[in-house]
């Protein structure tokens, strides 16, 4: 059975900083990409960060700059280091495993853990 364990969220300030953690099995973490997800109230999942096994990295728009991710291989365990935070950027925030190079397998998902930014 595949977990994905977030760890990391709570309440800051605006312009502070958060690290979520999301640790996994290493059967998956050496050929999956890993990503994080958010959804705010009211809103669509939109997809925040991504870095392939590869190590390629992708960010949305709105946090370029801000936030960056990065995968530890030896602890199968992947960050979101968020700084500059905004209110905008209160939502639940997912960790995702993408088996992208192996469609024949299945996708992951966290169980979220929320940020919440304000003063």
């Amino acid at each position: 059975q595949v977990q994905l364990v977030e760890s990391g969220g709570g309440l800051v300030q605006p312009g502070g900083s958060l690290r979520l953690s999301c640790a996994t099995s290493g059967s998956i973490f050496s050929i999956y990409a890993m990503g994080w997800y958010r959804q705010a109230p009211g809103k669509q999942r939109e997809l925040v960060a991504r870095i392939t096994n590869g190590g390629s990295t992708k960010y949305a728009d709105s946090v370029k700059g801000r936030f960056t991710i990065s995968r530890d291989n030896a602890r199968n365990t992947v960050y979101l280091q968020m700084s500059s935070l905004k209110p905008e950027d209160t939502a639940v925030y997912y960790c995702n495993a993408d088996p992208y190079a192996t469609p024949w397998l299945s996708e992951y998902w966290g169980q979220g853990t929320q940020v919440t930014v304000s003063s």
